[in-house]
């Protein structure tokens, strides 16, 4: 009787195999083609459905399709969206330690970032983040903000007073403009239209979003204060990854990272490009503000109520140490 039920058995496992093995994943990104996610999300997609011979197919949700960060996020919690690639700040509602990494003037150099997000200190957020319900997969680049504005140069503290600024969503970066003596103001991506019409005067972020969302035609100012390294984050669903099998979370995992690291060179090739197009935009940049002005004032940040958590007062003191 056993084996009687062997043979039909084997046949029904090779023929489901196939099925089984595939995989339709969306994948969501609020940026527009040309953007630093979208570029990890379509380098991904063709390095994955190349080396999976087409048994994972991934189809991209981009330009704000289905929503702003916080909204992506939440259908990643919930398994309508399987992966996303997002900016570290509007984590912080979710998870408290992604602060860490978007701590004021933390890394002065992408070399000191890239050793701290891809080692052990690193792995620790990603981590994290399962308590919320995603799977942190890797960083990728958004790179060092800026801040532009259209109403006056800025090379110091001082010349920041009074000026409204679009933040993210995140509990840290609007702490950052308030010590700094601005008035931020979260704002969900994309602001061209606020921006024009002055409903605020400026915005902080990194050299591509200037060129590839044109701010340069309603910008005046830029100001390279790198103030923080902003990576993004590329998380699938928790409920979802548990589903996979270990083959398939392997993939995944290394094609992700892989696009990631794409992502960065390809970033950090283009910035000398990036900032020769934007002065002959007309732009006015101050490539040498008063950083130590800058930094002194958004000093003693980790003694605010948003880092009290014993966790990550602990991961912001180990990193801090490591980029000493």
């Amino acid at each position: 009787m056993i084996r009687f039920f062997i043979l039909p058995l084997l046949l029904l496992t090779v023929w489901c195999g196939p099925v089984a093995a595939e995989l339709n994943i969306k994948l969501g990104v609020v940026t527009k083609p040309g953007s630093a996610q979208n570029i990890v999300a379509e380098k991904f997609k063709e390095l994955i459905e190349v080396r999976s011979k087409g048994d994972i197919r991934v189809r991209i949700y981009h330009s704000k399709s289905i929503g702003n960060e916080t909204e992506i996020l939440q259908q990643v919690q919930m398994n309508t969206v399987q992966m996303a690639i997002i900016t570290a700040g509007p984590f912080d509602t979710f998870d408290p330690i992604v602060r860490v990494v978007n701590y004021p003037f933390l890394f002065r150099n992408h070399a000191q970032a890239d050793a701290v997000l891809d080692g052990p200190l690193g792995a620790e957020v990603l981590k994290s983040l399962e308590g919320s319900g995603f799977k942190g997969l890797c960083f990728s680049e958004n790179g060092f903000r800026n801040l532009s504005n259209n109403r006056r140069p800025v090379r110091a503290p001082a010349d920041v007073e009074g000026l409204k600024i679009r933040v993210m969503a995140s509990a840290l970066h609007k702490a950052i403009w308030q010590r700094l003596g601005a008035n931020p103001t979260p704002m969900p991506w994309p602001i061209y239209t606020e921006l024009e019409q002055g409903v605020i005067d400026g915005q902080e972020n990194p050299l591509w979003v200037m060129v590839e969302y044109r701010l340069y035609e309603i910008q005046k100012y830029m100001t390279l204060t790198r103030h923080v390294y902003s990576p993004h984050i590329s998380v699938a669903s928790l409920a979802w990854w548990y589903t996979l099998a270990p083959a398939a979370q392997k993939r995944i995992g290394d094609t992700i990272t892989e696009a990631a690291k794409f992502q960065r060179r390809d970033n950090r090739e283009k910035n000398a490009e990036r900032l020769a197009f934007l002065r002959k935009k007309g732009m006015q940049i101050e490539a040498a503000p008063d950083t130590d002005a800058f930094r002194a004032k958004v000093a003693g940040l980790q003694d605010m109520e948003i880092y009290q958590d014993p966790k990550v007062k602990d991961l912001l003191a180990r990193i801090v140490e490591a980029t000493r």
